[in-house]
């Protein structure tokens, strides 16, 4: 990456990392493609190739970019929390402020992890580490023994988690989409499953 990227105007910086973002989301690494990029970035092949000189480039620049902000975002959540539902919320938060400026950050971090093309994989494995070193890291801290018997901690999370990225998926073929719409109704199900866990 050219790190003269950075002195360009911020509306710009982030119009080009949105659009990758969103490209390679929807398509992931295999079947995006830098036409897609520069067209919806609204720029020349050659200015994405003089800051990105490929594909590759491009999609590891973004991985990087896009874990370091959400490290940030999470750096708010209460490391003091032991609550499961309590810090699940926050992590969510957390995930929805980076969606307000770069709203197909969290499904390309998704997408990412269902990756299958070995130079992408090898590109982005130790920036990958780091991400979910930072969740485990979060999570280490939850307190579990107020659970009723039969109810596994690690298990609820996946649930969530699955809920939230199914959540997620489905609202960004909505048009309408916002991402504080988006959170009341993560909270809406997390509240459901804390009702029913609590009983």
């Amino acid at each position: 990456m050219n790190a003269r990227f950075f002195d360009l105007k911020k509306e710009k910086q982030d119009r080009m990392i949105n659009a990758a973002l969103k490209v390679f989301a929807l398509q992931g690494y295999r079947h995006a493609s830098t036409d897609d990029i520069v067209r919806e970035a609204g720029i020349s092949k050659g200015l994405l190739f003089h800051y990105f000189s490929s594909k590759l480039g491009a999609y590891t620049f973004v991985y990087d970019y896009s874990v370091r902000y959400m490290k940030l975002e999470l750096s708010a959540v209460d490391r003091a929390e032991t609550d499961l539902f309590e810090l699940f919320r926050q992590v969510q938060a957390a995930r929805v402020r980076a969606l307000c400026g770069y709203p197909y950050m969290q499904q390309f971090l998704n997408r990412s992890l269902s990756e299958d093309v070995k130079e992408a994989l090898f590109a982005v494995e130790q920036m990958r580490q780091s991400l979910s070193d930072t969740y485990e890291s979060l999570y280490s801290r939850v307190d579990t023994s107020g659970l009723p018997e039969g109810v596994e901690g690690g298990k609820l999370l996946t649930m969530l988690e699955m809920t939230v990225s199914g959540l997620m998926t489905e609202r960004f073929f909505d048009a309408s989409f916002q991402p504080e719409m988006l959170y009341r109704e993560i909270c809406g199900y997390i509240d459901m499953v804390q009702m029913l866990v609590e009983r």
